[in-house]
């Protein structure tokens, strides 16, 4: 017969548990991420976008005034420190792996508003924090096990 503490401990650890496993198959492959930013007057946004070979980008710049510098890897799209106005579409591919540099400062007398739909690779850090919370499940039901084993004093 298992234990309240125990059955308690179980339900915790498998949800605990199926939480970082759900978390770590989303983290797997790339991620979209749709961009939606003011940048105030004089203000500078660097951007760095990691993907894989054969990822398409997108962004759109609209404003007074601004400078873009752009540098893709392998020969991809490459745009040198340049002012522009009013509008700029941006659409590339990624040629190989690598990142991708965006640096946009506002030149202008009115805010920036950047949009985008960006898709980047996985930061490999995502991976280890799901394995850590996987790990944190499976130790309470390892502790809430021992309950059912034998009680310790003063439980």
């Amino acid at each position: 017969m298992l234990s309240k503490r125990t059955i308690i401990g179980l339900v915790v650890g498998s949800a605990i548990i199926a939480i970082g496993g759900y978390s770590l198959l989303t983290h797997i492959g790339t991620i979209t991420i749709n961009e939606d930013y003011t940048l105030g007057i004089g203000d500078t946004i660097p951007y760095t976008i990691p993907a894989p070979n054969n990822t398409p980008q997108h962004m759109m710049i609209v404003g007074d005034a601004f400078d873009l510098k752009l540098t893709s890897p392998a020969t991809g799209l490459q745009i040198p420190l340049t002012s522009y106005k009013n509008e700029l579409k941006l659409d590339w591919v990624h040629l190989e792996d690598g990142e991708t540099k965006i640096l946009i400062q506002n030149t202008g007398n009115s805010e920036l508003h950047i949009t985008g739909e960006l898709i980047r690779s996985s930061d490999p850090i995502w991976f280890t924090y799901d394995l850590m919370v996987i790990t944190s499940g499976v130790v309470i039901i390892g502790f809430s096990m021992g309950f059912t084993l034998r009680k310790p004093k003063g439980f």
